[in-house]
């Protein structure tokens, strides 16, 4: 995506702008979710909020610049405590962020397929489409921090779920990412084959 800075200055501008928006999207609808279900704490936090500023993290924006793909905000905080379900509702608030990422990209599509844009434009928002499915993908890969690490709890008792889903895994993370399977990251292996199938059932 950085050589987009070099060879298109106008189109990194629109698809970064467009990524910061996907990034707050995501993690307002976890703490979205998570004041529905009951949970006053990401409301207190100035976290139920669309402006992306409250929910970046500078190293998962980073990440996305550098892969094209992959990268994480700052997670939605939120007390299980105040849940009437905690394992259930945790995996709902884990699931919003995934879910809001493919929403946008659905809607993204539809308007790319029933509209006539600018090339440019057209793959901006073909590239936020893409963009936007990768880091649902993603973030549902079940290794802590991500969301599906959260979402896999259910499979598990309460106390094995909560003790997994606290673990800090920042090594493994980084292994996920890093290009070291013959230039492909894990993640990449991983997302791409889903990626591509819903591209595909997209953009017919």
């Amino acid at each position: 995506m950085l050589d987009l800075l070099v060879s298109s200055p106008a189109a990194f501008a629109l698809i970064f702008g467009g990524l910061i928006m996907a990034i707050g999207i995501h993690e307002a609808a976890h703490a979205y979710m998570a004041d529905y279900l009951g949970d006053p704490t990401p409301r207190s936090l100035g976290r139920t909020t669309l402006n992306p500023l409250a929910h970046l993290d500078p190293m998962g924006t980073l990440v996305i610049l550098v892969t094209g793909f992959f990268g994480w905000g700052k997670p939605a905080p939120f007390d299980p405590f105040n849940l009437k379900n905690p394992k259930k509702d945790t995996a709902l608030i884990a699931l919003a962020g995934p879910a809001s990422n493919l929403i946008m990209a659905v809607l993204l599509a539809v308007v790319l397929n029933f509209t006539s844009p600018p090339m440019l434009v057209g793959a901006v928002v073909y590239s936020l489409v893409r963009l936007n499915i990768f880091l649902a993908l993603f973030n549902l890969i079940p290794v802590p921090p991500l969301d599906g690490s959260k979402i896999i709890g259910l499979l598990m008792s309460n106390e094995s779920a909560l003790r997994y889903q606290n673990q800090n895994r920042p090594l493994i993370l980084l292994l996920l990412i890093l290009p070291i399977i013959g230039g492909a990251s894990i993640a990449s292996l991983l997302v791409s084959p889903i990626a591509n199938f819903l591209l595909g059932f997209l953009f017919p």
